[in-house]
């Protein structure tokens, strides 16, 4: 018999997820803004002009450099460039200031060659993605400098790599510890389910910051800066479980009378498989919109730590770090671009907020028949 109709594709349920996703225009910017913020911290030192702790000390405090492409005499150049810098003393308040000597112009190249860095931590080399000689008489600081004369946009660019990443390391620790726990307290019951709840309560009960204070004083001042990351990275997985380990608990208990739980019980299968491969699976879906939201509050985290002066330490450096320098309003009112760390931590904050949005639609079932 002919079929007197083509069947019509059906739908997969990643299909609908992809498809759900792609209607949230905030959800596909935030996307597009994580993966040029990762891209950043990835090849940071190779973006970076100058390495992030070099010390120029004749441009203390320097502002952002402007780029031009049109010159004082009003002639067009094909290579954007910067103004040399000269220091003047102002006639009023006899403070040193710095002023643009627009006798002298220094293009900007691509691929230029400054201090040496190992890329990727896979080969050492000295090619920079843009800068200008090395012995122009200033500086190209986006950004601006700080009071050590350490250009800021390679200090924000390669603090990003802290930020960035502390919330993806620490909410995969986190939440290993949380859903094991969760389902586990969920699943057994009993005197074991009355033991975990009542330590996630103790924990639960201590306020944040003198916790983070504890916590980081066990770190020792003497740790090089990749063992005080991963030791700040432990700090804030050890008291970002709690939250999570009572929800997969709730959930866990609502499962574990279904058909298919007994089914599986009745099969033999020990209770370890039975939430590797029938719980774990049907909460998967809520884990990793939760793991996206939960991000920011880590990045938040490890800011507000690193800004107190209980995270990161110098010479390493992070978001945090960076907006420790505009702690006061008289440094932002003289110095206001101390203030951009701070806004690479909202743009972050925001773009993880958006996609967790966008994914919490996506993984809705309902969602799909609205859509």
């Amino acid at each position: 018999m002919k079929k007197t109709k083509e069947t019509k594709n059906v739908e997969t349920d990643f299909q609908k997820m992809v498809r759900v996703f792609l209607k949230s225009p905030f959800g596909i910017a935030g996307g597009i803004i994580l993966i040029i913020l990762y891209l950043m911290t990835l090849f940071a030192q190779f973006i970076s002009p100058y390495n992030f702790t070099d010390l120029h000390s004749k441009y203390r405090y320097l502002p952002p450099t402007p780029i031009h492409w049109i010159d004082s005499k009003g002639k067009f150049h094909i290579f954007p460039f910067v103004y040399g810098i000269k220091e003047k003393r102002n006639p009023i308040t006899y403070a040193m200031e710095y002023v643009v000597d627009k006798n002298e112009i220094y293009p900007i190249h691509l691929f230029v060659h400054g201090e040496s860095y190992k890329f990727l931590n896979l080969f050492r080399t000295n090619v920079h993605l843009f800068g200008i000689s090395p012995k122009a008489h200033g500086m190209l600081a986006l950004f601006g400098t700080d009071k050590y004369g350490r250009d800021l946009f390679s200090r924000t660019i390669v603090g990003g790599q802290v930020s960035m990443t502390v919330g993806l390391l620490g909410i995969a620790i986190s939440f290993v510890i949380g859903i094991i726990i969760g389902a586990l307290s969920g699943f057994i019951g009993g005197t074991f389910d009355l033991i975990i709840q009542r330590l996630i309560e103790v924990l639960m009960s201590f306020p944040t910051l003198p916790l983070w204070l504890a916590l980081s004083m066990i770190i020792p001042p003497s740790w090089p800066s990749t063992w005080v990351y991963f030791g700040i990275v432990t700090v804030l997985s050890l008291l970002g479980w709690t939250g999570l380990a009572r929800v997969i608990r709730g959930m866990t208990l609502s499962m574990r009378d279904k058909d298919f739980i007994s089914a599986a019980r009745l099969a033999g299968q020990t209770k370890i498989k039975i939430i590797i491969h029938h719980v774990l699976p049907n909460i998967m879906s809520y884990v990793i919109v939760v793991a996206t939201l939960s991000i920011p509050g880590m990045i938040l985290a490890e800011s507000t730590m690193s800004f107190l002066g209980l995270g990161i330490k110098e010479p390493m450096t992070s978001w945090g770090l960076l907006l420790s320098n505009a702690e006061s309003l008289e440094s932002i009112s003289l110095h206001p671009w101390f203030l951009i760390p701070g806004a690479f931590i909202i743009i972050a904050v925001l773009s993880f907020v958006f996609v967790g949005d966008a994914l919490r639609d996506a993984f809705d079932p309902y969602q799909y028949e609205r859509k």
